[in-house]
């Protein structure tokens, strides 16, 4: 996988699949579901699945099934329906690890200044997607890319994924999708993290999944390239970020939605 594949379509790009790995015949289904309507509607997709949940909120919540045992099964979904694959790293010495595994890394929002995560990232030679931070302003994020890009790397993607209000909330500043977007690479929105409702007095997220729509039509109408997506067939039932995923029997309703706009955008 390159950054050519994922840009080259008419279509913007998916990145779509469970918040964490929870075994491997729910990341099978939802890899097979999503992969086959990515398929029909020309839409060039990366499975992602979270191997390990390094930040919780509470010490009881749910990390993982174990780091080799998930990460094998994100080579599973890679080579079983000849998709890429994208998973979170926290720390430098898990880049060179997870990227024999999958076809692209992950740096998550509240890691995206952290220089030494980064260039190891950039060393492994995968794309990597730096999730700009709650903290930080869109502008900022040309230094996080440019940590990875003078290490050697320039396969890099900046992800929006919603900025901190107050302590309980997030909204999305559209503006920085243009913004982020002059530093050259290509810029996703994360419709489903960007809803989510962080530090309730329980220690649980919260979210508000009946916006994911809006934020995601929004933000392929001013000009996102990428859509990031958790989804799940059951998200009542998921074991980390339920609160604020798609149900995977909606993903397709939204996703042909999405192609007009997009359609629309660029005069189709």
């Amino acid at each position: 996988m390159n950054i050519e594949s994922l840009t080259g379509s008419r279509n913007f790009f998916l990145i779509a699949g469970p918040c964490v790995i929870e075994g491997e015949q729910m990341a099978m289904q939802i890899a097979e579901h999503i992969a086959e309507i990515a398929s029909r509607l020309d839409i060039p997709y990366v499975f992602k699945g979270s191997y390990r949940k390094a930040n919780r909120s509470r010490n009881d919540s749910f990390r993982g099934i174990g780091d080799e045992k998930a990460l094998g099964i994100l080579r599973k979904v890679g080579d079983a329906f000849n998709i890429p694959t994208i998973t979170d790293i926290h720390e430098a010495g898990e880049a060179e690890i997870a990227a024999a595994y999958v076809d692209a890394l992950q740096i998550p929002a509240f890691l995206c200044r952290q220089t030494e995560l980064l260039i190891a990232a950039a060393h492994t030679g995968k794309i990597v997607n730096i999730k700009k931070g709650q903290f930080l302003s869109p502008a900022a994020m040309k230094y996080s890319a440019q940590k990875v890009s003078d290490a050697g790397n320039n396969s890099i993607l900046l992800t929006e994924r919603g900025t901190s209000f107050g302590y309980s909330d997030l909204v999305v500043d559209f503006r920085s999708i243009p913004i982020m977007k002059e530093t050259g690479h290509p810029v996703v929105i994360d419709a489903t993290h960007s809803l989510q409702q962080p530090n309730s007095a329980d220690g649980r997220t919260g979210g508000l999944p009946n916006l994911i729509e809006t934020i995601a039509r929004a933000a392929i109408a001013v000009g996102a390239d990428g859509l990031f997506i958790e989804t799940h067939p059951d998200p009542d039932a998921a074991k980390s970020d339920g609160a604020n995923m798609l149900p995977l029997q909606l993903l397709e309703t939204l996703l042909r939605k999405l192609v007009r706009i997009r359609g629309a955008v660029r005069n189709d």
